[in-house]
């Protein structure tokens, strides 16, 4: 923004006043550059930045354009412009701001694909495609040499064709264009989407069977295999799925995915294995991974069957033929099933197990935390996830779960203590946590004060969080 005379010079005071939250004396300054200069256009600007600020938006766009009556080609109020106009979905407006952009910066990448977006916004997908096409014939590109930029131009000009029905141009577009693209498994994702959209069911097979090759443990390469083949019955469905485990021995996600249409025996039969795979091989998302199948209760009773069989047997034999980590990953399941089902002391019972012959392993710690969370007893799970946290203190991502907990349990000075082994040192935890823009710590603090009725202290915080957000926001475009 280029300062021509005094009366901007106020404007930008006023600005900077702002932004230091002194919004009156602000509006004063700016409305006296207006006053004695309804031309200056920086004046205008910095009006309609301290409207947008307020949220005011309708009368930000009315002073970006009054700013643009004294000096139509000023860049950096169109973008301005632009950027509120698709935030208030004036679609019409944004896409002739991008053309007078456009006009203005011809030879900017940027210029052409914001006019495109906007034709794209606009659903009038033939038109966006056609100015990428133009804007593409203007770039001298080798089809050897390695382009990031002109390789997502593409992938986007086919995203338009796509979104606009041209299938069929779409898969030529990719074709003809496919040595050029760096992202090979979006290439071959995409054709695989279009040839089934096509029904040209077999050459899609063909191009999701190349997709497991690459990675059997993708669960959208399955159903698109599954579109292509077209299984009538349960058992053909399933027989997909039997292949993959031949080709795929060692693969989980084959084994995962029949057990959401499977039911009876079947069922009980493919679990077993499933489950026989992850609890010898010791892999802790299990219950996650089957956390959807809790909808249905007879799949429910029949896991809750096989593992409380697991258990049994592990405790009465000597599981020489198992890994001794074979037990604790089934009690470690057993606690988070019983959670689900709202049966928290049998989950305690196991959890503790659990840690009793491993209390090293943070994970069960974080599972108790949990168990007590749900029972309602939220101290005493602030507490087990203090002990988790205690286990590796380098460790930010478990920091910052105890943080939370600690704050739900109206720990508001100990969260901070938390916190602050990440933080710098030097400073108040509160302050540089606010510097990074960390703002589930402030709002997890609103909540914590407004749940202990300290509501000035709720209110407080709320406000740290406004000033924040609107300094994230609103400094970029100052700059």
């Amino acid at each position: 923004m280029v300062i021509s005379n005094p009366l901007s010079t106020l404007a930008m005071k006023g600005l900077t006043l702002n932004c230091l939250g002194k919004k009156e004396e602000a509006y004063e300054l700016v409305r006296r550059g207006l006053r004695n200069d309804l031309k200056s256009h920086v004046c205008w600007h910095v009006y309609g930045l301290l409207q947008r600020s307020d949220k005011k938006y309708d009368e930000a766009i009315k002073c970006y354009r009054n700013a643009l009556k004294w000096d139509k080609d000023n860049l950096q109020i169109l973008r301005d412009l632009s950027l509120l106009q698709i935030q208030m979905r004036d679609l019409e407006g944004y896409r002739e701001t991008r053309y007078q952009l456009l006009q203005l910066r011809p030879a900017q990448r940027a210029s052409w694909i914001g006019y495109a977006i906007a034709y794209h916004l606009l659903e009038d997908y033939e038109m966006a495609a056609k100015i990428i096409e133009e804007f593409r014939k203007t770039q001298q590109t080798s089809p050897d040499k390695v382009d990031y930029e002109y390789s997502e131009l593409l992938l986007y000009q086919n995203q338009v064709l796509r979104e606009a029905g041209l299938l069929k141009e779409a898969l030529e577009h990719l074709t003809t264009y496919e040595k050029q693209i760096c992202d090979k498994l979006a290439v071959e994702e995409t054709r695989g989407e279009l040839l089934l959209n096509l029904r040209r069911f077999e050459e899609s097979a063909d191009v999701y069977r190349r997709l497991q090759e690459r990675n059997p443990e993708n669960w959208s390469y399955y159903r698109g295999l599954e579109k292509a083949l077209k299984p009538a019955t349960t058992e053909e469905r399933l027989k997909i799925y039997e292949e993959a485990w031949v080709k795929y021995p060692k693969g989980l996600v084959p084994r995962r995915l029949p057990l959401n249409f499977l039911s009876g025996e079947k069922f009980r039969e493919c679990l077993d294995k499933y489950l026989r795979m992850n609890f010898s091989k010791g892999c802790p998302p299990v219950f996650t991974t089957l956390k959807p199948l809790y909808q249905d209760k007879d799949k429910v009773a029949i896991i809750e069957e096989l593992v409380v069989g697991y258990e049994t047997s592990l405790n009465s034999y000597d599981g020489k033929e198992e890994p001794p980590t074979t037990l604790l990953w089934v009690q470690y399941f057993l606690a988070q099933h019983y959670d689900q089902i709202g049966q928290q002391t049998l989950a305690l019972e196991y959890i503790n197990a659990a840690i009793e012959s491993t209390p090293t392993l943070i994970e069960l710690f974080l599972v108790k935390a949990k168990i007590y969370k749900h029972a309602g007893n939220i101290r005493e799970a602030a507490r087990w996830m203090d002990e988790a946290q205690a286990l590796d203190t380098a460790d930010r991502f478990i920091n910052s779960k105890c943080a939370k907990y600690l704050l739900k349990a109206g720990l508001v000075k100990e969260a901070e203590e938390m916190c602050s082994k990440f933080t710098r040192e030097g400073a108040s935890a509160v302050e540089n946590l606010n510097e990074m823009q960390c703002m589930w710590f402030q709002t997890e603090c609103a909540l914590a004060y407004k749940s202990m009725k300290k509501y000035g202290d709720a209110l407080k915080k709320c406000h740290e969080i406004e000033r924040v957000s609107f300094s994230a926001f609103f400094f970029p475009l100052c700059g």
